[in-house]
């Protein structure tokens, strides 16, 4: 507190270009040391209750009651929320999360329509089909050659014909053609179906030509061999609802719509299409799924001798053979997956990291800088990156530079206009307080002088301050529009010449143009401040000029720019005055009474051209040099640049 009323001192002590007058001074230091004593006497009574209440807490604490256990849902939400605490507290902020998951998100769409789209799985039912066909073809071929009856020779029995007798005939009976019954002998055929079949895992079954199953090879053994059957688990569990829908959504999804396979045991092979069209003659293939979902490739192959069809062979896969090669071959695909999300993963959280970080950093500083507005805060600087991030880097210091420099005008300005405020209303109140006591009539006269111009002074100076402080909050509010600067100087310019004033002072005015320069004398702006800019100048130049002289406007056009020149014939300007005259509540006019001039025509009139992204100065005017090389001054010249159109 007492470094704040120090503050509060000095900010009203300064005053723009000039001491503080010794009176206020003297009341600021008493004002300051009062204070001082009553908080020195007031803090430790207010800190000793405070103390007392703070160790009665303490004390109090350990005897309150513990708090409710929570719920179940209230500690799964707390822990959720303390995980994600963690979580961003180490680096995995919102966007890192966003950007790992987006990228995941993309590298498993991919993976999926890879995994769905793909003809792998295709590709192989039509390799093993074609696989199954020459197969066939192979064992058909062989079967027809040495396992079919010859049904074009008859066999005649020689001891039956010498047993004949005298008249009787001897022909093929019942009993010589029950072996052509069944053209397909299994007992010849198994052997050689068996060496077949052996070293492939493909199921082979024969059927006649009325269908019937007259082999199967998952029946035939050797001498010696063990008979084993898969029998279900004795307590197997019906599969749950999760599994049975992905099962169905594997089957659905994964494999398409397949037609389900049936076991037909020993009755008729016609049950199955392929073998109906085997023993019409066409070679034909099938695909299936059993219960379990597993892919079954099945191929009817004839088995014919001459063009004469005796049977047919099916020939098909176990069930998983297909499955497994294309479960291998996802795994590989799921394989490649992982390494390249742990990739994207880690490349995401680095490229997280180089943006997240640096928004973080940028944040935190834009934070501090809203807490703590006395002093500066550095923002981190990134400008060196040629991104986002280095273009937002450099607009939050812009940006905090501004606000800086907007605080630090905005505490001058006031601790000027308390000062400039201070001076006429610590006159007017001397003037009010020693009118009573005066006793002559030339002494009232006199204080009543004085009190009517301190009113006149403070009205001059609330008008002034007022205009200044919605100066920026006008020019930023309004647009800018094109602004003929011919027609805005001759404007004013005549205004001027035609107000009746007792100097006598004339205002000339005119135009040139640079070589090359554009004929229009048009800048982007606001009308009515660039005419104030110009109303000061000539205001400025016509006060300095003699009675009876002459002030020069000139506007003059370059290619880019367009300059106001303002002359006049007064004193000229101190050398170390020629910026100071540019600032608040400034004045410098020796030959005119204290309190004439407010001091903030100038210093508005630069706010308002640097506004508009142009520049004020002002320079002397020389004469000639004389005989001993100096040269004389003959007035003063203000000169405003614009950028034009």
């Amino acid at each position: 507190m007492k470094a704040n009323v120090e503050n509060l001192a000095e900010m009203r002590s300064r005053r723009g270009g000039g001491e503080p007058a010794p009176g206020s001074a003297r009341k600021l230091q008493q004002s300051h040391d009062e204070l001082s004593e009553i908080l020195a006497r007031k803090l430790p009574a207010e800190a000793e209750p405070q103390d007392e209440q703070a160790a009665s807490a303490a004390e109090a604490a350990p005897a309150e009651a513990p708090p409710p256990a929570k719920g179940f849902f209230s500690r799964t939400i707390t822990a959720l929320r303390e995980g994600q605490q963690r979580m961003a507290n180490r680096g995995f902020s919102s966007i890192t999360r966003r950007i790992v998951l987006l990228n995941l998100a993309g590298l498993v769409a991919l993976v999926s329509g890879i995994l769905y789209l793909s003809n792998y799985r295709a590709n192989l039912v039509d390799a093993r089909i074609q696989s199954l066909l020459t197969q066939g073809e192979i064992i058909a071929g062989a079967i027809a050659a040495s396992a079919t009856a010859d049904m074009h020779a008859i066999t005649i029995d020689p001891q039956r014909l010498l047993e004949l007798q005298q008249g009787q005939s001897y022909g093929p009976g019942e009993d010589i053609l029950a072996p052509y019954d069944f053209p397909i002998n299994p007992e010849r055929v198994a052997p050689l179906l068996r060496r077949l079949i052996s070293p492939t895992d493909t199921r082979a079954r024969i059927y006649d030509r009325d269908g019937t199953l007259l082999l199967d090879s998952s029946t035939l053994y050797s001498r010696g061999d063990i008979l084993r059957f898969d029998l279900p688990a004795p307590l197997a569990q019906r599969p749950g609802f999760f599994q049975r829908q992905w099962n169905s959504i594997y089957k659905r999804v994964l494999r398409g719509e397949l037609p389900l396979y049936k076991e037909l045991g020993p009755g008729n092979g016609k049950g199955y299409e392929e073998v109906v069209s085997a023993l019409s003659g066409v070679k034909s293939s099938m695909v299936r799924t059993n219960d379990r979902g597993e892919v079954i490739v099945s191929v009817a192959v004839p088995v014919q001798r001459f063009r004469a069809i005796h049977g047919a062979l099916l020939l098909s896969t176990q069930g998983g053979e297909i499955d497994s090669a294309v479960e291998s071959e996802r795994l590989l695909i799921l394989g490649v997956f992982g390494m390249a999300a742990l990739v994207m993963v880690v490349l995401s959280v680095l490229l997280a990291g180089t943006i997240g970080g640096p928004v973080r950093r940028l944040a935190s500083a834009a934070e501090r800088v809203r807490r703590r507005t006395r002093s500066r805060v550095e923002i981190p600087d990134f400008t060196s990156r040629s991104d986002e991030i280095g273009h937002l880097s450099g607009a939050i210091r812009d940006m905090t530079d501004a606000l800086y420099s907007r605080i630090e005008a905005i505490e001058s300005f006031a601790a000027d206009v308390a000062h400039e405020l201070k001076n006429p209303l610590t006159s007017l109140r001397s003037a009010v307080e020693t009118l009573p006591l005066v006793k002559t009539t030339e002494s009232r006269d006199r204080l009543l002088a004085v009190i009517q111009h301190d009113v006149r002074r403070l009205d001059r100076l609330i008008s002034d301050i007022s205009d200044a402080s919605r100066l920026d909050a006008e020019m930023q509010r309004q647009e800018a529009a094109p602004v003929d600067l011919e027609k805005l100087l001759t404007a004013v310019v005549k205004i001027a010449n035609e107000v009746p004033r007792d100097d006598g002072v004339r205002i000339l005015l005119s135009f040139t143009r640079a070589a090359g320069a554009p004929e229009s004398y048009v800048v982007p702006g606001h009308d009515s401040r660039l005419g104030q800019v110009i109303d000061n100048l000539i205001a400025n130049a016509r006060s300095f000029s003699p009675p009876g002289g002459t002030v020069r406007v000139n506007c003059r056009r370059l290619k880019t720019q367009a300059e106001i020149i303002v002359d006049d014939d007064g004193p000229g300007i101190r050398p170390d005055a020629l910026e100071r005259i540019f600032e608040r509540f400034y004045t410098d006019r020796p030959e005119q009474g204290f309190g004439q001039n407010s001091g903030l025509g100038l210093s508005i009139s630069r706010q308002i051209v640097e506004g508009h992204g142009g520049r004020i100065w002002a320079e002397n005017r020389y004469g000639r040099a004389s005989a001993g090389g100096t040269r004389e001054v003959q007035g003063a010249r203000f000169v405003a640049c614009l950028p034009a159109i």
